[in-house]
């Protein structure tokens, strides 16, 4: 009896025991299972799996009527999996293959294959080493070369170095509109859009990316794939620009280079009804194929990002605003003073003698005097709140960052002298394509248009388009009259007796300004460089487009009906041509041909004449103003043509 219940007692303590193991077996399978099986699962997933990345195309962009712009080439990203690649022996033998065709350093490329593990830091804030199952190689490698090195690779029998089929952006105009266009860079694997269209669309623009996870054998042979949906290409964008225009701008603007040796050069044309750009270029510029030339000094955008002080270019918006507050009208009389006048503690200087004008008169011959005295009688609100309305510090719509705003003060920070130097643009500054938005408004009848520079984007697969929006635009003007009295005031600048002569273009009447302000430097005017501007539409009445050419620094002469006249005309000829647009009619041509012939009138010549104003006709007087000989200016001003002496 006494042995059983031994017996009994040892089959109980061993079942315990039994079920006590059983029980730490289940624990422990619940705490691998569950508790770590997201962990465990990746570690195991490391060992067997590869991940490899592929997308689809960068959205490609093409102009106005589809001519391509940008686009891609198909190439080769090289990418190793370190953990295939072998020992020391097998990665020494591949890195000297990979360095002979590539032209890198094999030591570079011997390491990458060698370092077999790296670091993960774990969420409770541990670390430990896991298989390192990607590393990078080489970019951009071109086809023909690709299947050459992988054809070696393959003979070898060189394991884990795998080529991923991948895309170059390209640019087949090379440095036509470049920087507008901008361009990309790679960063190891990653794109990097740097500046223009590429980088302010980059979202829209960049291919929808995807990952193939490959599970392989231990010997590296690839067992199944689970792959998600295929990479979509990115969006296209068409812009506004037409090809043929911009092929024209940038042909006639390196002569311009060569020919006056700016220290930089813009011009930018675009249709005042509906603020698109036709064609739109800078000097210095790129070639974005050609990555070894390039400097930041080139490739940065000025026309968006750079500020200059507008010279004489401001005084038709100013006068505009003088003219629809019905403060004055073309024929009114003001004294300018025989080209000196004293006012706020300072003297205000024309480049000529000038004596009793009309309006029309002020902005024909570009007298900054008649028009402070204009500015004087519209008060401080009204200019300030006609500048405003002209967009000055404000942004203008067009789709490319970085964009400035311009310097122009708040009203309640204007000094005594600020209403009568705003008005002839200086104090004042903005970017290249604030003032041709500006002269949008002139030329379409007081409409202020957000100016665009992207027309449409498409879909790739579907090939659906979608128009990009437009703003509606701002009415400046209050009263409908006013435009057609400031264009015809304009009109008078490129006839004979004007300062842009040199910007008439035969055949049709050009509405436009002149420009010639001395730069603002450490602290004060500089009396020898100078923005030199002309600005203006064609065919005045019925404008097709407005085109400003602006020459920074330009060497041997400063004026803008010099400097930039001929740019405007060499440019604007040849556009109305492609564009079929017929001439005004025969008297415009007159004039134009008129405008060629030399003339001892010219704004470089310094002679004595004799000025009969309106006013003094009137009563029976004359005066004789001598013409100042000095060549260097005392403000901004415009070369000033004085009729000889009858």
């Amino acid at each position: 009896m006494i042995r059983n219940n031994t017996i009994a007692t040892r089959i109980k303590l061993f079942a315990a025991f039994a079920f006590f193991l059983f029980m730490l077996v289940i624990a422990r399978l619940y705490h691998v299972q569950v508790t770590r099986h997201d962990e465990l699962f990746s570690r195991a997933k490391e060992q067997y799996t590869a991940v490899v990345k592929t997308q689809g195309k960068r959205g490609e962009i093409f102009d106005y009527n589809s001519n391509l712009l940008v686009g891609n080439i198909p190439c080769s990203t090289i990418i190793a999996d370190p953990v295939e690649t072998g020992d020391n022996e097998q990665c020494e033998k591949a890195a000297k293959i990979l360095s002979a065709a590539l032209g890198l350093p094999e030591k570079d490329i011997f390491k990458e294959l060698t370092q077999k593990t790296r670091t993960k830091r774990l969420d409770d804030g541990t670390t430990r080493e896991i298989p390192r199952r990607y590393a990078f190689i080489a970019k951009e490698i071109p086809l023909p070369e690709s299947e050459k090195l992988q054809e070696k690779l393959r003979d070898e029998k060189i394991k884990g170095i795998y080529f991923q089929e991948t895309t170059k952006r390209y640019y087949p105009k090379n440095e036509l509109l470049a920087n507008i266009l901008g361009f990309t860079s790679i960063d190891r694997d990653k794109i990097v859009a740097v500046l223009g269209i590429e980088k302010s669309f980059n979202t829209v623009i960049s291919p929808v990316k995807t990952e193939d996870v490959y599970e392989r054998a231990r010997d590296g042979a690839p067992l199944t794939l689970q792959s998600s949906p295929k990479g979509k290409d990115g969006i296209n964008i068409y812009l506004t620009v037409r090809e043929p225009i911009q092929a024209i701008m940038e042909e006639e603007l390196d002569k311009f280079m060569e020919k006056w040796r700016p220290r930089a050069a813009y011009a930018i044309m675009a249709e005042p009804e509906t603020g698109n750009i036709l064609a739109i270029a800078q000097r210095p510029t790129f070639n974005p194929n050609s990555r070894d030339s390039m400097n930041a000094d080139a490739w940065r955008s000025r026309i968006t990002e750079d500020v200059f002080e507008p010279g004489s270019t401001m005084k038709p918006i100013a006068i505009s605003g003088a003219i629809d507050a019905g403060v004055v009208s073309p024929n009114t009389l003001f004294d300018c003073e025989s080209g000196h006048w004293f006012y706020g503690g300072k003297i205000l200087r024309d480049s000529h003698p000038l004596g009793m004008l009309s309006v029309a008169g002020i902005i024909q011959k570009s007298s900054n005097i008649g028009t402070a005295k204009i500015a004087l009688m519209m008060g401080e609100q009204r200019l300030y709140d006609t500048l405003r309305r002209f967009g000055f510090g404000q942004y203008t719509g067009i789709p490319m960052k970085p964009e400035t705003r311009g310097q122009f003060r708040p009203l309640k920070r204007w000094d005594k002298l600020s209403i009568t130097r705003f008005p002839i643009g200086q104090g004042i500054s903005c970017s290249p394509v604030q003032l041709v938005r500006a002269y949008c408004a002139l030329a379409n009848g007081g409409n202020l248009v957000d100016l665009r520079l992207v027309d449409r984007i498409e879909h790739p697969e579907t090939g659906m388009t979608m128009k990009y929006p437009a703003k509606k635009p701002i009415q400046v003007f209050k009263n409908p009259a006013t435009h057609n009295k400031i264009i015809g005031m304009m009109k008078l600048v490129t006839r004979e007796g004007g300062t842009a002569t040199k910007a008439a273009v035969p055949g049709y009447e050009v509405a436009g300004k002149t420009g010639t302000s001395q730069k603002f430097i450490d602290g004060a005017y500089s009396q020898s460089k100078f923005f030199a501007s002309f600005i203006g539409f064609v065919p005045a009445d019925n404008p097709r487009f407005v085109l400003l050419v602006t020459a920074d620094e330009p060497n041997d002469a400063h004026y803008g009906g010099t400097v930039g006249g001929p740019l405007f005309k060499a440019i604007a000829e040849r556009t109305l041509k492609y564009m079929n647009i017929p001439p005004d009619n025969e008297i415009a041509d007159a004039d134009a041909k008129k405008s060629r012939k030399p003339s001892s009138n010219s704004e470089e010549h310094t002679r004595t004449t004799t000025v009969k104003t309106e006013s003094r006709q009137k009563t029976g007087t004359s005066a004789t103003t001598p013409r100042r000989t000095s060549s260097a200016p005392k403000n901004n001003y415009d070369g000033v043509y004085v009729p000889k002496k009858k």
